[in-house]
């Protein structure tokens, strides 16, 4: 399993628009058989900020990930919303392990 943490800050009037092409992204992303989970979360205390939590089921998922039509859309949908660019952090999980998926 691998875990990608996206940190995503978001302009202000932007935040809705973004939410609805994330939330397109992510309905599409699920359905991907290499793609175990896919959250976006929205920070409480500063709604400009988003985490993308995306779980894969193996190191190639990513790529594949990438080379679909629906994140290109969302990549290119948003990239002018963003007040700095994304970042991410890969994990892997611990706890619990394979076996637990």
């Amino acid at each position: 399993m691998l875990i990608v943490k996206v940190h995503v800050h978001v302009k202000p009037e932007f935040i809705d628009a973004f939410k609805q092409a994330t939330i397109e992204n992510a309905r599409n992303s699920v359905k991907e058989a290499g793609i175990a989970r896919f959250d976006v979360l929205q920070q409480t205390d500063d709604p400009t900020r988003f985490v993308l939590v995306e779980v894969y089921k193996n190191a190639d998922a990513p790529a594949a990930h990438k080379e679909t039509a629906h994140y290109a859309a969302w990549r290119d949908a948003v990239a002018g919303m963003m007040a700095e660019p994304r970042t991410s952090v890969k994990y892997t999980n611990v706890f619990p392990g394979d076996e637990g998926w």
